[in-house]
């Protein structure tokens, strides 16, 4: 692949010259040396970098794990990025979780709504509004309740 400028690089990288640039000050992507111009050249390997950057980021790895992950293919720590994926697969399960439960909740407050008393309040704002019991995770619904909002864990605020 030929060399790009940052915007070229950008553009087929599907980002914003911002975002490399943001991805260069975190240390996710090294700033190419300036190339036979006096403009810096990324290659085809900084572009699958990007790419890889971009899909791990969607896949809900953080920065932080993003730049661990890259630092170990380096080194060929599989034992360590199956830990690391792991640990985001129990985190995306634990999330499924709570939106299926907050799917639930919110599917019998859209049956309130349609099925209850045109002259009483509605009852999917009602459910929002209401404050959350107690002991219930921030976030997610409390379907037991009936109602929708933040669930908190026990000692979070």
């Amino acid at each position: 692949m030929a060399r790009m400028t940052i915007g070229r690089f950008a553009r087929t990288g599907g980002v914003g010259v911002e975002t490399v640039r943001y991805y260069q000050r975190r240390g996710l992507l090294p700033v190419p040396a300036h190339g036979a111009t006096a403009y810096r050249e990324y290659d085809g390997e900084l572009l699958r970098r990007l790419r890889f950057i971009r899909r791990v980021q969607a896949a809900g790895f953080t920065l932080e794990e993003i730049r661990e992950l890259l630092r170990l293919d380096r080194g060929r720590d599989r034992q360590r990025v199956r830990t690391i994926a792991g640990r985001k697969l129990d985190e995306l399960d634990e999330r499924i979780r709570e939106l299926r439960h907050l799917q639930r909740a919110l599917r019998e407050v859209v049956h309130d709504c349609e099925h209850g008393d045109a002259a009483d309040p509605c009852p999917i704002i009602a459910s929002f509004e209401r404050e959350p019991p107690a002991g219930t995770v921030r976030g997610t619904a409390s379907a037991h309740a009936g109602k929708i909002g933040p669930r908190r864990r026990a000692g979070t605020s």
